[in-house]
């Protein structure tokens, strides 16, 4: 039996979310948004706002109750985040989802005693995390590359040297949480005679190591709020203990990890609701011809072709959810990449649609539909696109 209802637990989950989105993240959001101040750090503003949602559970959601966390299932996690991405996309999945997912990561694939080391320090105080994957000049498609080829890949190389890994090269500026995180898992290569997917290995970083540098936060077109920088590594030691699984295990790692695209889903089925309901809104105020324009049909049927299209984007992001709690291999091959990549084009399409509704007024500053376009076209990149994440997973279906 299908049953899409949810617990009194889970309600009162999504209202928490619900109300703290609006009370905390949407006025932060706005004030960052609204700044003409380029040289802003976010982070600043984001923190208190980071450790208010901490507090609430939302970065250990996902982390067994033994590691201080709430023991809570994928479909926990998609109920919060969407809330959150109603709010705000890029502070929905830059710091609570990437935090939560990792978190929930080291369970997976740390040893029992990094969990002990890495966990302990994140439930008591929680730890901002990033990922490091993608470099300038070296497509981040290159991780499903089936060429044998050694030279295709990354170049950041970590080389052994006793009970020490040495970490050196350049991360791209479109690395999530660089510069501010309180850790990084760093995606390095371990060996340059072997194609990347079986050379490429992950290191546990923490911000403080020696050698660890990092650029000019980047400008992007929106997630205003969030923070990406370039990472240099410049003999960056980190003891063998940090080593995360086996070398050359990295690829394999993440495929442990379906909660992180779908968490990032969800945050966009938020941003394709929050344009829905702003454009709704704003049509039964608007008046053309007499009457609200929600009256004209051709208003009429865009709004109904946005809630249809958020309704559909939350089923598939549900069913991934659901698939990552009972089936993980399907989930990471097949549900995650595809709720990802729908959920993203709902947002954008809602994002656009939104602007027509709006008509002259969607094009203004004064109004909140151009930052959901702009923010909605940040998740066709983020996490990699819709095309090498479609090639890839009709591999698997």
């Amino acid at each position: 039996m299908i049953d899409f209802s949810l617990t009194q637990e889970q309600l009162l989950l999504q209202k928490t979310a619900r109300d703290f989105a609006e009370s905390e993240i949407k006025p932060i959001a706005k004030m960052i948004d609204e700044s003409n101040d380029q040289n802003i750090i976010p982070w600043d503003f984001c923190q208190g706002v980071f450790r208010k949602g901490a507090d609430l559970g939302f970065t250990s959601l996902l982390l067994p109750q033994e590691y201080g966390g709430m023991g809570g299932k994928c479909i926990d996690l998609v109920l919060v985040q969407e809330e959150l991405g109603v709010a705000d996309v890029s502070i929905a999945s830059s710091y609570f989802n990437l935090t939560a997912s990792m978190s929930l990561f080291l369970t997976r694939a740390g040893t029992q005693e990094q969990q002990k080391r890495m966990l302990s320090v994140s439930s008591s105080s929680p730890h901002l995390f990033s990922v490091a994957e993608s470099e300038p000049n070296v497509a981040s498609s290159d991780l499903f590359c089936p060429s044998p080829d050694p030279q295709i890949g990354m170049k950041t190389f970590a080389s052994s040297d006793g009970d020490r890994y040495v970490l050196n090269g350049n991360k791209s500026g479109l690395i999530t949480n660089a510069g501010i995180a309180d850790a990084y898992f760093i995606m390095a290569r371990t060996s340059l005679d072997k194609p990347m997917r079986e050379s490429m290995s992950m290191f546990y970083v923490p911000a403080d190591t020696p050698g660890l540098k990092f650029g000019k936060r980047t400008q992007m077109i929106g997630w205003k709020p969030s923070h990406h920088t370039e990472i240099y590594l410049d003999n960056v030691r980190v003891p063998a203990e940090n080593l995360i699984g086996q070398e050359g295990q990295a690829g394999a790692l993440l495929m442990l990890l379906p909660e992180v695209s779908i968490g990032l889903a969800a945050s966009h089925v938020g941003l394709a609701r929050a344009a829905y309901e702003y454009a709704l809104n704003y049509a039964k105020q608007r008046v053309s011809w007499g009457r609200p324009i929600i009256e004209h049909q051709a208003v009429a049927l865009k709004l109904a072709d946005m809630m249809v299209n958020t309704q559909a984007a939350r089923l598939m992001v549900w069913d991934a959810a659901i698939a990552a709690d009972t089936d993980p291999q399907l989930a990471a091959t097949v549900k995650a990449p595809a709720a990802k990549t729908f959920a993203v084009d709902v947002a954008i399409k809602n994002a656009q649609t939104a602007v027509e509704i709006l008509g002259g007024s969607g094009i203004t500053k004064e109004y909140q539909t151009g930052k959901f376009l702009n923010d909605a076209w940040i998740g066709y990149s983020c996490d990699f696109t819709r095309e090498i994440l479609r090639l890839n997973l009709v591999n698997f279906i």
